[in-house]
């Protein structure tokens, strides 16, 4: 189960990132994806690719060989996206889903599904800027260090506000919404789109 540190509640000099002004400089380094979610994206690979840059459109190099463990995904087990060079970009590299547009494939993908946009977005980027603490809350890291990272997806900003309500729409999938469900469920429910249609 999610849960939340107590840090979320403490309002802070913050904004969101100005997307797409800020050309997707979270998305430099790829990102991990728990084992469960590399299947059902996989599984759903003829509706994704379509979406994806063209020499990016082959599934079976979509995600990096080497894999680390992780108490916090639902396998066990986190493999991360291949990463790609791009001059153009953020510290010269880009996550194999990011598009020229700088959006990302799976999202443009789920979208054109029907689907909620993050049907397919792995955990640790629909989390991103936040993180989790040693025992699995999510919480805000320092935010000398956000403001000071160009691809932490905040700025500084005035007034106040609480983290718990920036991250409002994140907080609420990820720990009461269609994501959180599909954890409950286990692997064996990881890869059913229905629960994600958005409501009519």
């Amino acid at each position: 189960m999610v849960r939340l540190h107590p840090n979320l509640e403490t309002p802070q000099p913050l904004r969101r990132c100005d997307w797409p002004a800020c050309g997707a400089a979270c998305c430099f380094q790829g990102v991990w994806v728990d084992e469960v979610e590399i299947q059902d994206i996989l599984a759903h690979a003829a509706v994704i690719a379509p979406h994806m840059r063209p020499p990016d459109r082959d599934p079976t190099r979509w995600f990096q060989d080497r894999r680390e463990p992780d108490d916090h995904a639902l396998s066990g087990w986190v493999r991360p996206t291949r990463v790609r060079p791009d001059r153009t970009h953020y510290r010269g590299s880009r996550c194999i889903f990011l598009r020229a547009d700088f959006k990302c494939a799976l999202q443009v993908a789920a979208e054109a599904q029907g689907l909620h946009p993050w049907r397919w977005k792995p955990f640790y980027c629909i989390l991103h800027p936040l993180d989790l603490d040693d025992q699995g809350r999510i919480l805000l890291p320092p935010v000398d260090e956000l403001l000071a990272e160009p691809a932490a997806c905040v700025r500084a900003a005035r007034p106040k506000i609480r983290p718990r309500d920036l991250f409002a729409e994140e907080l609420a999938y990820l720990v009461g919404g269609a994501y959180a469900t599909r954890r409950a469920a286990g692997p064996r429910g990881a890869g059913s789109p229905e629960e994600d249609r958005p409501a009519d």
